[in-house]
């Protein structure tokens, strides 16, 4: 590990030379390569540094232990140093394992995510807006943007379906972990027993591709346009705004429809198809991976659902973690921070026992 730590501090200062003596003859490209790479790199040296400070403190200590054995106040001194040396210089190294795992590409990037009514109707419906009010409380938190791609909405104010992208720094190394199913256990507002019901909502977050990676020939795609649907306003249904695009290799459809403009729609709807395309192609490249993470889970509620909001408990499990709070209403309006710290805390702890993630 340490002979590594030497070998990313020489990069560090490098990189930081040849930003110093070079940066007018860079171009942008090459000078934004060079900045987002000594971003990565600095946490690790950062703390790299401060494990080389503690160490050199718990050899001076040692040395003037050496040299006090005559003098007990001084010899106390050392030892209590050389303890509190030795419990720091074991925490940093826990921390400088984490920082050197391999970092997921993805975790920079803007998000897309998807959610969609599953089992239970319009209750189903209901509860994806609750999700996505959730969503975007949590982004305005965090003070990343949110931008609606496309709704079908109920007449009750839910969603069958809603996609956004949220940007922001750091949005997908969050969000990642909101994939799967989510379950709901609450008393519609139409059951006039009282009952229980349990929906299901899906929810997908995908990383936004960058242009670069998918190549998207125009011939493969069929556009079609269309009047909006949609609750009142003096747009709906005037013009054919709305756009649905058709990638006829793979047969992956979007639709959009938010925006007054279509070629606003159109390039909402490309970037939407471009992520998707690349989620397909990252999700062959693991295909191996995944076919034996699906043997080993097998249809348990990890494949199933990853947590479950109980409104009679004000409850909120992640099963995956076995993670149970009981504030559902904070958690709802956005406070979600502890649970996904929970779940990175988790997932790298997977990786460092050798495991793949767990997500």
């Amino acid at each position: 590990m340490f002979g590594k730590l030497e070998l990313t501090e020489k990069r560090f200062e490098e990189i930081n030379k040849i930003l110093c003596e070079q940066d007018i003859m860079l171009d942008q490209n090459k000078y934004k390569s060079l900045m987002k790479e000594l971003k990565n790199l600095a946490p690790i040296i950062e703390k790299y540094r401060e494990y080389k400070k503690e160490n050199q403190n718990l050899n001076d200590s040692k040395e003037i232990l050496s040299e006090s054995s005559s003098d007990r106040e001084l010899k106390e001194m050392a030892e209590l140093e050389i303890e509190s040396s030795k419990e720091k210089i074991e925490k940093i190294s826990e921390e400088l394992k984490i920082l050197l795992l391999p970092k997921d590409p993805n975790d920079d990037r803007n998000v897309i995510i998807e959610i969609r009514a599953g089992a239970g109707g319009e209750e189903a419906a209901l509860f994806s807006s609750v999700l996505f009010r959730m969503y975007n409380m949590y982004a305005q938190e965090k003070r990343w943007k949110v931008e609606v791609l496309n709704t079908n909405e109920t007449q009750l104010g839910g969603y069958k379906e809603i996609s956004f992208m949220i940007s922001g720094e750091g949005a997908y190394s969050r969000l990642k972990y909101e994939s799967g199913v989510h379950r709901v256990q609450r008393v519609p507002d139409t059951e006039a027993q009282g009952r229980v019901h349990t929906s299901t909502v899906t929810v997908a977050v995908l990383p936004e591709a960058e242009d670069v990676e998918i190549d998207i020939n125009p011939s493969d795609l069929q556009i079609d346009t269309y009047r909006a649907g949609g609750a009142g306003g003096q747009h709906v249904n005037k013009t054919e705004s709305a756009i649905r695009i058709t990638h006829i290799p793979t047969g992956v459809v979007v639709e959009c429809q938010d925006e007054r403009s279509q070629y606003k729609n159109k390039d909402k709807a490309m970037k939407v198809l471009k992520s998707r395309l690349l989620e397909a192609k990252r999700e062959e490249q693991n295909s191996a991976l995944a076919e034996e993470r699906k043997a080993q889970v097998g249809t348990g509620d990890r494949s199933e659902r990853i947590r479950t909001y109980n409104y009679p408990q004000s409850r909120i499990t992640d099963h995956r973690i076995g993670l149970t709070l009981y504030r559902l209403e904070d958690a709802l309006n956005g406070n979600i921070d502890e649970i996904i710290d929970a779940l990175n805390t988790a997932d790298r702890a997977a990786k460092l026992a050798g495991e793949d993630n767990f997500i």
